[in-house]
């Protein structure tokens, strides 16, 4: 089949060198967010996935608005038999949705319907759920609501960050997004509609969303921290500033430490929380490297009974 494929960041790259690799299909040009500043310079940068159909001389598009006449029109002159989406980052109006034969067939990162919107491998850590996984769908008008071609599954470990289990959930999918398309060529797959039960949402994660509150338990200390982890990055303040937190780790302990209370031990950090105390492990200060907790804590020269905020 002809392809357009729409995404824009990283963990769309393994589902479009899929398609690539393919001999049964031909991605025509791909479609992604425009150029955009990035770094600590804030150059203009293409998109992860523009940079890789540049390297395989495949058409890239960059319309501001999917809506766009110019890019509709050159959608139709492509003449797609079918759209293949992973995280393209941008809504897609009903004109769009109309011109593939087939229809964009989207790649999302949980088991529709749980989970529905920008951030569904974050909310699965954060909340604790054992297994998640993927499922590729028809594109509607309602967020996520289209009806289902395939699922695959992923076991959710017990030490997860977001960022390492959008890896190996990007690497699945990639295999589950060729086999739908294969599917719908071939006329095998007829896609299912959602249950309507078992609906959840999981809005884009800010910043704000990312400050650690250590008047939680531990378990859910450590359930935010790695659900944020790389992005937006979790963090809390201590001594007026922000310093940036990695992953956590719950410890049994025979003293009492308030929610925020920090105690430093020859070789670890620990801090207090609703329950037990957790295990800090690099923390950032405003202008350094990230570093592990006991040398930050020796600079910091971190008094008894000082606190997080």
């Amino acid at each position: 089949m002809r392809l357009v494929f729409a995404g824009t960041p990283e963990v769309a790259l393994p589902a479009l060198r899929a398609l690539i690799a393919t001999e049964r299909h031909d991605v025509v040009a791909v479609v992604t967010r425009p150029d955009a500043p990035a770094g600590r310079g804030r150059h203009v940068v293409r998109s992860p996935v523009a940079e890789l159909a540049d390297e395989h001389g495949i058409e890239v598009l960059t319309p501001p608005k999917a809506g766009d006449p110019d890019f509709l029109a050159r959608l139709a002159e492509l003449a797609p038999d079918c759209c293949p989406v992973v995280a393209y980052g941008a809504l897609l109006p009903t004109k769009a949705l109309a011109i593939p034969v087939h229809g964009w067939v989207n790649l999302h990162f949980s088991l529709l319907p749980a989970w529905r919107g920008a951030a569904p491998v974050q909310a699965a850590v954060r909340h604790g759920d054992e297994i998640t996984g993927a499922t590729t769908f028809r594109i509607v008008k309602e967020l996520d609501a289209g009806p289902v071609f395939g699922v695959v599954t992923e076991k959710v470990r017990d030490r997860d960050t977001a960022g390492e289990l959008l890896d190996r959930l990007a690497v699945a999918g990639a295999e589950l997004l060729v086999s739908t398309v294969d599917g719908i060529e071939a006329g095998a797959l007829r896609a299912e509609e959602q249950p309507a039960d078992g609906v959840s949402y999981a809005p884009k994660v800010t910043v704000d969303d990312a400050r650690v509150d250590f008047t939680a338990p531990a378990v859910a200390v450590d359930r935010l921290v790695r659900s944020v982890t790389p992005e937006p990055g979790a963090w809390a303040e201590f001594r007026g500033d922000r310093i940036k937190l990695g992953p956590v780790l719950p410890v049994e302990h025979d003293e009492t430490l308030a929610p925020g209370e920090l105690r430093v031990d020859r070789k670890r950090v620990l801090v207090g929380t609703a329950t037990g105390p957790v295990q800090l492990g690099e923390v950032q200060a405003p202008g350094k490297k990230r570093m592990a907790a006991t040398e930050w804590a020796r600079g910091s020269r971190i008094e008894a009974g000082e606190r997080w905020t």
